[in-house]
């Protein structure tokens, strides 16, 4: 088997979901994984520190491209308008492959409580780079962290609707999440 195949992470990935779907978490091993990938248990180990974090692959990735769009947002911005574009961002580095992978990863999860405590700090790691890119715009930091927790709501309600929705060739993430947020701001009017 060849060492440093091109696309090893994105196939440790897939094999890892589909493992724990077909089989459960608990009993699929790192060998197991990295055999149905095609790769070696040190190839595993040089993309991944355990069979757990197969599943928050991307989280830095996606963090941090969050905070990059809301940094980058226009100096006139509302907080919600620069989640806005921090989504957007995000939303541009979704391809395919991230939609055909939802509902798969999604069951993994469902099916695992510690994979569902592990999705929760995901949910934080994205809403601690949205607030710290917030605040470093002047937000303060209460209204900072409310927006950030919108976004990341947002960003998984659309996420659930692209990923789980009809496929066409030019759908993309972006109007899902925009949608998810125009929503949840609607819908936070009615607290008052």
């Amino acid at each position: 088997m060849p060492r440093w195949e091109p696309g090893a992470r994105e196939r440790l990935v897939l094999a890892a979901v589909d493992l724990f779907t077909e089989q459960g978490y608990d009993d699929t091993t790192v060998a197991q994984i990295a055999e149905r990938a095609g790769v070696t248990r040190s190839t595993f180990f040089r993309h991944f520190s355990d069979k757990r974090e197969v599943l928050v692959a991307g989280q830095e990735s996606l963090s941090r491209l969050l905070a990059e769009g809301i940094t980058e947002a226009p100096s006139d911005a509302t907080p919600l308008e620069a989640v806005g574009a921090g989504l957007a961002r995000a939303s541009g580095a979704m391809g395919p492959h991230n939609r055909e992978l939802g509902p798969r990863l999604q069951a993994a999860v469902a099916a695992s409580a510690e994979l569902q405590e592990r999705d929760a700090l995901k949910s934080v790691g994205m809403a601690a780079a949205m607030t710290e890119a917030l605040v470093g715009r002047g937000v303060p930091e209460t209204a900072a962290h409310l927006a950030a927790e919108m976004g990341v709501l947002a960003f998984k309600r659309g996420y659930a609707r692209w990923s789980e929705g009809e496929r066409s060739d030019d759908d993309t993430l972006a109007p899902h999440a925009a949608d998810a947020l125009a929503e949840l701001v609607e819908a936070s009017a009615l607290l008052r």
